[in-house]
């Protein structure tokens, strides 16, 4: 997860054509979305959760190619809606860009119990869009990377019928000196593989501060047929890296 270095930045006034306040004919977003990209293009595409498509047509980061599949928070403006074409809804202009953590399910075993960790964190705020299950947090440190995963531990048996995950921290020892934010986004599509219907029934346990027990996230994730729009959520963009992985 990090922003896009300053580095970039300072390319794009030698060659970018930069987005102006008279091109833009709606208000500025700032948006969780799902980078399109399997060419390896910066004339990308991403895809916000509530489906929409968007094409960037003009950008203040002409060097910066993401990963097909990557999440961002993309500050934008709308150039133009598309009523044309079913290949995109609008056309955009990227403003600021910054790369979230996305990281698949965990399976965890006996012999990665340490290394995933049990750390406590705060999630702040936590949420199903599109195939991802986002987690918006906080926690404490100083100068190491720390790790956040989504894990299934198999050897946990429940009897409600419905997938329990966990939300892992490891602080890598770290010193608890700054509080620290931190978002990351998981694949959820690997748990339609054996789905019997259009949704599955999540429980998401995690362990964060001011609690004796664990806490627990109850949620519906619904695809095929029975997905809904999702609500387009706004964002700040962090302005400082934080060391998460």
């Amino acid at each position: 997860m990090k922003k896009i270095l300053t580095g970039i930045l300072v390319l794009t006034f030698l060659g970018a054509c930069n987005i102006q306040d008279d091109d833009v004919i709606e208000n500025n977003w700032i948006s969780i979305a799902t980078v399109e990209n399997p060419n390896q293009s910066p004339a990308f595409y991403f895809r916000l959760d509530n489906n929409d498509r968007m094409k960037i047509s003009s950008t203040n980061f002409p060097y910066y190619i993401p990963k097909d599949g990557q999440r961002i928070l993309a500050n934008y403006n709308i150039l133009s809606v598309n009523n044309e074409s079913a290949l995109y809804n609008h056309n955009v202009g990227l403003i600021d860009v910054y790369e979230v953590l996305t990281k698949g399910i965990f399976n965890i075993s006996s012999g990665t119990q340490d290394s995933i960790g049990n750390d406590l964190l705060d999630i702040s705020d936590i949420w199903i869009g599109s195939d991802y299950l986002n987690v918006e947090f906080n926690y404490y440190g100083y100068n190491k990377t720390h790790f956040i995963s989504l894990v299934s531990d198999t050897a946990k048996a429940y009897t409600d019928n419905k997938i329990h995950l966990e939300i892992r921290h490891n602080a890598n020892n770290d010193d608890p000196i700054y509080s620290r934010w931190g978002i990351a986004s998981f694949k959820l599509h690997v748990l339609k593989l054996n789905a019997p219907a259009d949704s599955i029934n999540l429980v998401i346990h995690s362990k964060e501060f001011g609690t004796s027990q664990d806490k627990s996230y109850n949620f519906t994730y619904k695809f095929g047929s029975m997905a809904t729009q999702q609500q387009v959520k706004k964002f700040l963009i962090p302005k400082d890296e934080n060391k998460i992985q």
